[in-house]
């Protein structure tokens, strides 16, 4: 679950991380009386107007302004609140930004110049260890960094049974140049930011960038940050951070009714239980030579009711051109799967416009093929996983 930066910098500063302040406001008149406040809890006189939005990038974009006055907060404010943010990491069409945060400036003059680093906590899955990556060159994508010089960006490995030791901390403050009041204030913002990361079963904390300000303090001025879906039972204040106008409404909707859903950018629409033959039916359809338009795995159950709503959700997916259904019958009966499909397929009557294949393996699989060949509605039944693919193939040439 992805979360804004104003959300991901009140757990940082509840774990201690010292953040650049800021105070979120869904309009212009918001905008300007967040931004008086700031001035009289900060004494900053100038501001950072930032648009909320799930995605990177929100600089090039226009989503990241500097106001010197409060007419400018709100003539900012009103420029980018309502407006259709296109970033390197949106689609084409962009996101809708809802509302700003107006932030503090932190990049005042003072006795040494100030930098920006790269800081990311995430897991390693190669190794099983979480890693925290880090580099000079903050406030640039981390990407170009790996492409260009990649020399310029180290990993610390921490093994989860033991935690993050002293002397990691003070290694990531020494290799990224630090000393004096910096460096111990790194080793602090290491520490506090990666209990963070642990305490909020996060999936990822990315700071970037990390700001040493010119009287050598050490913050985050970014937050993008992911939860762990998993622990959202126990991390229930951080659940009620979900906003859903920044998710997928397909995905969201399926969600709603207990259908795993992923939306992908194929045209092959896939109904599947299981996770492990929703992926080898995802390979398949691009054996075949097409791509999948999304993941979807309906679980155990799939009677008339449940294909038929997961019907409908595929099928909102303009780009959906067939949808392949491949059902194992091990829980479930393969002729009740049948009989679920048949009957949602006459349910919906002229909304299905796509060809159907259906693939049923396992108990009273030809039973099931026996219902669907005899059913009279225009599906195409298979046995084989390749009969399955050459159907596809020749529902879509």
């Amino acid at each position: 679950m992805n979360i804004h930066e104003y959300q991901g910098k009140e757990i940082l500063a509840s774990y201690g991380v010292r953040i650049q302040r800021g105070i979120v406001a869904n309009s212009p008149v918001e905008a300007v009386a967040a931004a008086k406040q700031l001035t009289t809890e900060t004494g900053t006189s100038w501001y950072v107007v930032k648009a909320q939005v799930h995605a990177g990038g929100r600089g090039k974009g226009g989503g990241v302004k500097l106001a010197k006055n409060l007419q400018q907060v709100e003539e900012i404010a009103e420029q980018i609140i309502g407006m259709q943010l296109i970033t390197p990491q949106t689609s084409a069409e962009g996101k809708k930004v809802h509302k700003v945060l107006i932030a503090e400036d932190v990049y005042y003059p003072g006795e040494s110049e100030t930098s920006e680093f790269y800081v990311s906590v995430l897991l390693n899955r190669a190794t099983g260890r979480n890693m925290i990556m880090y580099s000079t060159e903050g406030g640039m994508d981390i990407e170009e960094v790996a492409e260009h010089t990649p020399h310029l960006i180290f990993t610390e490995e921490v093994d989860p049974s033991v935690g993050l030791q002293g002397f990691q901390a003070r290694r990531i403050a020494f290799n990224l140049g630090l000393s004096g009041n910096a460096f111990k204030e790194m080793v602090k913002f290491i520490d506090s930011l990666y209990n963070a990361y642990i305490g909020s079963d996060a999936s990822m904390f990315e700071i970037n960038p990390v700001l040493k300000t010119s009287d050598n303090k050490i913050m985050a001025v970014d937050a993008k940050v992911n939860i762990d879906d998993n622990a959202l039972y126990r991390q229930k204040k951080y659940a009620d951070m979900r906003d859903v106008r920044e998710e997928n409404p397909i995905e969201v909707e399926a969600k709603e009714v207990g259908l795993n859903y992923v939306d992908l950018d194929g045209t092959v629409g896939c109904m599947v239980n299981g996770a492990g033959l929703a992926m080898a039916t995802m390979d398949l359809i691009k054996y075949a030579g097409f791509e999948p338009a999304n993941f979807l795995d309906v679980g155990g159950t799939a009677d008339a009711k449940r294909v038929e709503t997961a019907f409908r959700i595929i099928l909102k997916d303009p780009n959906v051109k067939a949808i392949l259904i491949n059902i194992f019958g091990g829980i479930v009966r393969c002729d009740r799967v049948a009989q679920g499909v048949v009957d949602a397929y006459k349910n919906m009557g002229d909304a299905i416009k796509v060809p159907i294949i259906v693939r049923l393996q396992g108990t009273n699989a030809a039973i099931a093929k026996e219902l669907i060949d005899n059913s009279g509605m225009p599906i195409l039944s298979a046995v084989e996983f390749q009969e399955a693919a050459d159907q596809v193939k020749a529902a879509l040439s």
